[in-house]
């Protein structure tokens, strides 16, 4: 069995290539919501011969996305490419897990994968920090289930909102300033979203853990999780596979794969 993982997040979507034993690539595209089946498998086809995989190999695919208007073009890839039916989280899925949110169908797909690639891993109760176009905050029980958490605006999207809403304010990357009192307008910027997103993330771990009232590990994960790996002692383990290993192993409660 050669799978075929798709995690579509609002800025970029991971597709990753499983050979049964083994994840044995990765790659990274920008989300396009227009992109249609056939520039999906042109890409896809370019990237995987590169490495010596050909797209014809692909038997199987798995799918996690939180951009409704994507999905008809990935199914088609699917359909049209590998020649299988793929499995949709929130659709087709059974996960295994339980959501204990007042309306367990708005829970977003990422995060669900993300509760089950954690408590695979990481025993205890949990807090798992996804740092992509938004900041979520996921408190996943000792006993696997999802128990909620919490949403806040991403670092880029923090950028861009003050560039887009303040005329003197530049467009800046984010990076780790070296003071946190700036000396110029960019290093002013830098500053505030850098250690305002570190106090955001130390302060809501300390408030979490509170209200939660038993230790917890936290995780962060996600694309810009490695900024913040060194510069704060409230994420306990940086873990970049956190979604993969999730989808593989609602992958494997779903097919034969797992027997």
């Amino acid at each position: 069995m050669m799978l075929l993982a798709i995690e579509q997040g609002n800025t970029n979507t991971l597709f990753a290539v499983h050979d049964g034993t083994d994840w044995v690539a990765q790659w990274r595209a920008a989300t396009e919501s227009s992109r249609t089946a056939d520039e999906y498998a042109v890409w896809l086809s370019q990237l995987m011969a590169m490495r010596g995989l050909e797209l014809k190999a692909l038997d199987g695919c798995i799918i996690s996305s939180v951009v409704p208007q994507s999905m008809f073009n990935l199914r088609n890839l699917s359909r049209r490419y590998l020649g299988a039916e793929p499995l949709v989280i929130g659709e087709n899925a059974t996960l295994g897990m339980e959501a204990r949110i007042l309306k367990p169908s708005e829970a977003g797909a990422d995060r669900l994968v993300n509760a089950i690639g954690a408590h695979l891993k990481y025993p205890g109760d949990l807090i798992v920090i996804d740092s992509g176009t938004a900041t979520t905050f996921d408190v996943i029980a000792a006993d696997g289930a999802f128990e909620g958490g919490v949403i806040a605006p991403g670092v880029n999207l923090s950028l861009q909102a003050l560039h887009e809403a303040a005329a003197m304010l530049p467009r800046i990357a984010i990076q780790k300033p070296e003071r946190v009192i700036g000396k110029d307008t960019v290093s002013n910027m830098q500053a505030g979203v850098f250690w305002g997103y570190i106090s955001l993330i130390e302060g809501l771990v300390a408030r979490i853990k509170t209200e939660w009232g038993k230790p917890m590990t936290v995780i962060g994960t996600g694309g810009v999780a490695s900024l913040f790996e060194g510069a704060t002692g409230s994420i306990d383990h940086f873990d970049p596979d956190l979604t993969i290993r999730g989808l593989l192993e609602i992958w494997r409660r779903n097919t034969h794969m797992g027997a």
